[in-house]
């Protein structure tokens, strides 16, 4: 399971360190591709063909179907680590996630996102995240 949270920094040619605990789980080679709130997605290879396989029972004629598979597909990149422990982030993935120099990698579970600090820093803030709010929200789904 994909856990914890790892400050890193973006060297000159885009690349980051991957954190060796999460390297582990994710494997030397993974998918990094556009994420939701402004960060990017990172699927180990099993996880990513779980993804993809989810993505193509969506209906093609569904407009809002169509637009959630383009949005993951079409930045969709592997990515492989190298001796150093470090994996390279797509230029136009890093303009998306405006990410500059400090990154931070979360794990959430089946997954790692990839945030600009800054960003991070404000959407975990205290007034953006209440974790009464959320767990109120999770008994809608059964939690």
């Amino acid at each position: 399971m994909l856990i914890g949270e790892y400050e890193h920094s973006l060297d000159a040619k885009g690349r980051l360190i991957m954190p060796a605990k999460i390297r582990e789980d994710i494997g030397e080679k993974f998918i990094v591709t556009k994420g939701l709130d402004g960060c990017l997605f990172g699927f180990s290879q099993n996880e990513w063909l779980n993804f993809e396989e989810k993505l193509k029972t969506l209906p093609l004629t569904n407009k809002n179907a169509r637009d959630f598979v383009r949005f993951f597909l079409s930045g969709a990149t592997e990515c492989e680590i190298d001796k150093q422990g470090r994996f390279l982030i797509a230029g136009n993935l890093r303009e998306y996630a405006k990410m500059e120099k400090e990154i931070v990698i979360i794990g959430v579970g089946t997954r790692i996102e990839i945030w600009n600090k800054d960003k991070w820093k404000v959407y975990n803030s205290d007034e953006n995240i209440s974790a009464d709010e959320i767990a109120e929200n999770m008994t809608m789904l059964g939690i």
